[in-house]
């Protein structure tokens, strides 16, 4: 069975592209409903450490941290604009001083706010309210942009071998390569869910092989932060994943609605 990468998402996707700027109310509307937040801040664009916070809002519509900053490294360049629930910058790489675009292999973390997807791993089940995929020796997703499947996860006894010739991304990567624990538990942070090409693709929040090993695009984290997340995230919350240099997180923290 074909697996997609990119559930439905529940905010619809804003179709207009230009730079996020102080004042703009429009993208914090499109997570309004939103009552569960995951947040990752840096230090600056290039910066690969950052601290995840989880925040609750309440029925009032206010933004409660629910436990301690925690540690997370992200892509092995930093991060840059990515295609979430937020407006962007124009896709010509050339955002000025709002920041880097995101592109292809450019080892960067998107940055925005993005849905959350579906949980997978190793395992058969997962202990999470998350829908959970048990990942496969067949399963990948594909990071060939110009593929049909691009940015999607692909069961290739369903697709064949050959749609999924070139992509580097196999999802056990215990079975092919050398026992990586990294996938063993995940979730999908659904960037660029309308398989734009060049955009970038196959972005999750994983484990991570050590505190000072970045991606190449992803978010991760220790074993007891990933477990500890799944357990919390609850889609009936519609929860959203938010990433942002601080700077960008400080100057748009008020016409976006983020937690203080």
């Amino acid at each position: 069975m074909l697996r997609s990468l990119l559930a439905a998402a529940t905010l619809a996707l804003a179709a207009c592209a230009h730079a996020p700027v102080a004042g703009d109310g429009d993208s914090g509307a499109r997570w309004q409903h939103a009552r569960q937040m995951v947040v990752v801040t840096t230090d600056g664009w290039d910066d690969i450490h950052g601290r995840l916070r989880t925040f609750e809002r309440d029925h009032g519509g206010t933004w409660r941290e629910t436990a301690a900053a925690r540690p997370v490294v992200i892509g092995r360049s930093g991060a840059a604009w990515g295609i979430g629930l937020h407006d962007i910058p124009p896709d010509d790489g050339r955002a000025g001083d709002s920041g880097p675009v995101k592109r292809e292999g450019d080892g960067r973390s998107p940055a925005g706010v993005f849905a959350i997807g579906q949980a997978f791993g190793y395992a058969a089940s997962g202990a999470t309210a998350l829908p959970y995929a048990a990942m496969d020796a067949s399963d990948y997703c594909i990071d060939v942009s110009g593929s049909p499947l691009y940015n999607r996860i692909v069961d290739a006894d369903d697709v064949g071998a050959d749609a999924v010739r070139g992509s580097t991304e196999p999802m056990r990567r215990d079975l092919h390569a050398d026992g990586d624990q990294r996938y063993r538990l995940g979730f999908v942070i659904e960037h660029n869910p309308r398989a734009r090409p060049m955009a970038g693709s196959c972005i999750f929040a994983h484990l991570w092989k050590s505190p000072d090993t970045a991606t190449a695009g992803c978010t991760a984290m220790q074993d007891a932060t990933m477990q500890a997340l799944l357990a919390w995230l609850d889609p009936a919350l519609q929860p959203v994943f938010v990433l942002l240099p601080r700077a960008e997180y400080d100057r748009l923290r008020v016409p976006w609605g983020l937690p203080r």
